[in-house]
């Protein structure tokens, strides 16, 4: 049973000087729990984080500009825990064809969504806040969908055609496997299916199929942009490789 509000925990101490790496730590933690527990952000305020926390919520601002930056900052360690996960499967294969090595991503994340459900549901499935769409690319979900553009776009350097505009193949592609690992979160009988992470990472290799070509050919590799290629081009914000 979800409660309305969490009751103000009182009593307690302000933080020591330099200890205010131990507030913020509690406040994400808070963040977390709430988010976890209300499956949305409707009724995440700062007032409510302070609550959870035991502190004032002007010592929230302290830390945190605002309710997205706050949430965000929260689930950061999560997308870059799948990022690291990512990146870890794809070099683990080297040498390899940059399809390959894509594919050893999207296997990655399914496993991960399938192996961490809680964590999953937290990233992808509870409503965040949007904030400003200006700021929308500065997600740490970026983390993910960012290694997906690169072996996207060496995939096309190698001659594999892709099957969408780069952006909106890269966007497609995440966009299934979320479809893909939530159905098998939520709906599928498990107790039916004693292989379902087999059955999932072989529908993401269907995926890999459609959208990136198996052959190495000649000519261009990436379809001329389209409007949709072209606003998804221009929310990504893509960080530095690691």
């Amino acid at each position: 049973m979800q409660r309305d509000a969490p009751a103000r925990r009182g009593g307690r101490p302000r933080s020591r000087r330099g200890h205010g790496d131990q507030l913020r730590d509690e406040i994400l933690a808070a963040v977390n729990r709430l988010l976890d527990e209300w499956g949305s952000d409707e009724k995440l305020t700062m007032r409510a984080v302070a609550r959870e926390v035991g502190v004032a919520a002007p010592s929230i601002y302290l830390h945190f500009a605002d309710k997205s930056e706050l949430v965000w900052a929260a689930l950061a360690d999560k997308y870059t825990e799948l990022a690291d996960t990512m990146r870890a499967a794809e070099a683990a294969g080297e040498p390899a064809s940059p399809r390959e090595r894509l594919r050893a991503q999207l296997h990655a994340y399914c496993r991960f969504a399938l192996d961490n459900p809680g964590r999953y549901r937290l990233m992808y499935q509870v409503r965040q806040p949007v904030g400003d769409p200006s700021q929308l690319g500065h997600h740490p979900a970026r983390q993910v969908t960012g290694p997906l553009r690169r072996v996207l776009r060496e995939c096309a350097a190698a001659g594999h055609r892709l099957g969408l505009p780069l952006h909106q193949c890269a966007h497609t592609l995440w966009t299934s496997l979320h479809g893909l690992v939530s159905i098998q979160l939520t709906m599928a009988d498990s107790a039916a299916m004693p292989n379902a992470t087999e059955g999932v990472l072989d529908l993401a290799d269907g995926l890999l199929d459609v959208l990136v070509g198996a052959e190495v050919t000649d000519g261009p590799a990436i379809p001329a942009p389209t409007e949709v290629e072209r606003v998804i081009a221009a929310s990504v914000v893509d960080e530095a490789p690691r």
